[in-house]
């Protein structure tokens, strides 16, 4: 069969801020945390999500720096970006932006299935600052969004396991210590995306992990999973469980009915197969849907009121739509962060393409009508057979660069000596930032910096 995937560099102009330096000074100040929650809302949680709220929060930002230099003077500046396509699909992946895919879109139908934001506006949202909206994020680190959201990271080609190619993107979070990468696969004639993802912990030590995919869609719509609770989390430190689709006589499912920004993360239930869709008024939209082991479910919106607006304007060009977002994380919510034992790692596939659904009608069987709509364009057992086809070749190395990441990684492997198959952290890439540190392994010394020029990169870490 002749393989007719491509990816291929592109450049993408728009009207851009400017992301600005990083902050020289360390992150010394304590988290300001949004996402905590009463004691009395932890005694009728599940144990294990009870357990996982309660373990390892994130309290400092350090190593990483601030980024915090960021303006609002946006003329037309030139992005980076990698195009992966087939027949069906055409998926453009901004490397310098966190691996962030900017677009999606299905080519026989020309419809865009996510939320494109048409500025490239930073505002304080990241857990260090710098975060902008649109597309598909992917969310590792610690609760909150990434760290790596303006931040390059490395990607290259590698095979596929249909004999096509494959867009890999690496990088190492600093605030756990971990790597991860993200492969993304479009057979040849499909109408998914898929993704295989994988997180390894490469310490003798067990250590907290976190993973949420964000995917950015338009706001008039209506968003369906496989759930009939949700908890409800209003950013007032409560965790309040609640019926779905409607609450509080108002139906949530539609994201223009909330007047403020909450999060709804789904109950799906055990048996149940892990999928999310957004639908516009003619049932057509985007699905997305996983190996079980990426389990939690949600929908994030903003809100209808001044306040929530306000901020949908701050982030894009006023007078353009809204947008909502719908994720898919390893936990219930995304106050839980998990336990990765030593020397182990975490794995799953998802896929995301088109998809047509009635949306309208009580709620139990329009779900069920859209998930049979699902098994037939997708069957379940063909997600957990593409994770078994892919796995064997998250170790394969990378063929040609296509984008360069941070040296961090680097200086860690050569510290450790690790073997990390699959995501090299080459010597070639370390920097600047990572010099004083590298002469502190080799010489054990380390240098001055060179006038008043600030120390550079901190670490913190036992060793």
């Amino acid at each position: 069969m002749e393989i007719v995937t491509t990816i291929r560099h592109e450049v993408l102009t728009l009207p851009a801020a400017r992301p600005g330096p990083d902050n020289p000074l360390p992150a010394l100040r304590p988290l300001d945390e949004l996402h905590r929650i009463e004691d009395r809302d932890k005694k009728d949680l599940p144990r294990d999500m009870a357990r996982q709220i309660g373990y390892a929060p994130l309290h400092s930002l350090l190593p990483v720096p601030v980024r915090d230099g960021y303006d609002r003077d946006r003329a037309p500046r030139s992005l980076d970006a990698l195009v992966i396509e087939n027949d069906r699909l055409r998926a453009t992946v901004l490397p310098g932006l966190g691996g962030r895919i900017a677009s999606l879109v299905h080519k026989p139908t020309g419809r865009e299935l996510l939320y494109v934001n048409p500025v490239f506006q930073p505002a304080n949202f990241a857990l260090n600052g710098a975060w902008f909206s649109g597309g598909i994020e992917w969310n590792i680190g610690a609760t909150g969004h990434t760290t790596l959201s303006c931040t390059p990271v490395h990607a290259a080609r590698v095979p596929a396991p249909d004999g096509g190619e494959m867009l890999r993107l690496w990088e190492w979070e600093r605030l756990r210590d971990l790597p991860f990468q993200v492969d993304l696969w479009l057979p040849d004639g499909s109408d998914f995306l898929y993704v295989g993802a994988r997180i390894r912990n490469p310490h003798e030590r067990q250590t907290p992990t976190y993973w949420w995919s964000n995917i950015a869609v338009p706001e008039d719509c209506r968003v369906l999973a496989p759930a009939e609770e949700a908890y409800h989390f209003g950013y007032e430190q409560r965790l309040r469980r609640v019926p779905v689709p409607e609450y509080d006589g108002v139906d949530r499912t539609y994201p223009p009915n909330s007047t403020y920004a909450a999060d709804y993360f789904y109950e799906v239930p055990e048996e149940r197969r892990r999928w999310i869709a957004a639908l516009d008024g003619d049932g057509h939209g985007l699905v997305q849907t996983s190996t079980d082991t990426l389990r939690g479910r949600k929908l994030f919106v903003w809100g209808g009121g001044p306040g929530g607006r306000s901020w949908q304007q701050w982030l894009t060009e006023p007078g353009t739509g809204g947008y909502c977002e719908i994720q898919a994380g390893l936990a219930r919510t995304q106050l839980e962060h998990v336990r990765l034992e030593p020397e182990s790692e975490v794995s799953w596939l998802e896929a995301y393409g088109p998809f047509e659904a009635r949306r309208e009608g009580e709620w139990g069987a329009v779900l069920d009508e859209a998930e049979a709509r699902l098994e037939g364009v997708l069957p379940r057992a063909d997600v957990d057979t593409a994770y078994a086809a892919w796995l064997p070749y998250a170790d394969t190395e990378p063929g040609e660069r296509l984008a360069a990441g941070s040296g961090w990684g680097a200086l860690e492997v050569l510290r450790a000596g690790w073997k990390l198959p699959g995501t090299p952290f080459d010597e070639s890439t370390l920097g600047e930032e990572q010099e004083p540190w590298l002469r502190l392994l080799r010489a054990g010394s380390f240098p001055e910096p060179p006038g008043s020029r600030p120390p550079g990169g901190t670490l913190v870490a036992r060793h």
